[in-house]
């Protein structure tokens, strides 16, 4: 067994607004703004961190928009799902629903087309 135990994984994800990614993860699931600049922003929300970075050329967003994925499992989808209802006129936002490998959630595109899933494990 290794001592070299890991601590803490964050993603990395190419923003075409680092201002505006920073904000949706905010407002719309209540991330805390732990560094925000014009290339670079971290949020942050129960200990777990994800990074953006400024996508300098269009062919970066290209590349990557659609093709990144995230998985929030949180403990009260509940709250998490009242959270959102505000915003489903401006973001895409699935319904809440119990899926088959267990797990009650809901999808959310963030705006940069990173597909956002939030779930809880069904009881």
């Amino acid at each position: 067994m290794s001592a070299s135990r890991i601590k803490h994984i964050s993603p990395i994800l190419a923003a075409a607004s680092v201002e505006e990614t920073v904000s949706f993860y905010g407002e719309v699931l209540g991330f805390q703004v732990v560094l925000q600049s014009a290339d670079y922003g971290i949020v942050e929300k129960d200990g777990c961190t994800i990074h953006f970075t400024k996508a300098h050329d269009e062919s970066v967003m290209e590349a990557v928009r659609g093709h990144a994925e995230i998985y929030i499992e949180v403990e009260d989808i509940q709250e998490i799902w009242q959270r959102v209802q505000p915003f489903r006129d401006r973001y895409k936002i699935t319904e809440l629903a119990e899926r088959p490998y267990g797990m009650t959630e809901f999808h959310v595109i963030d705006p940069n087309d990173c597909l956002i899933f939030v779930g809880q494990e069904t009881r």
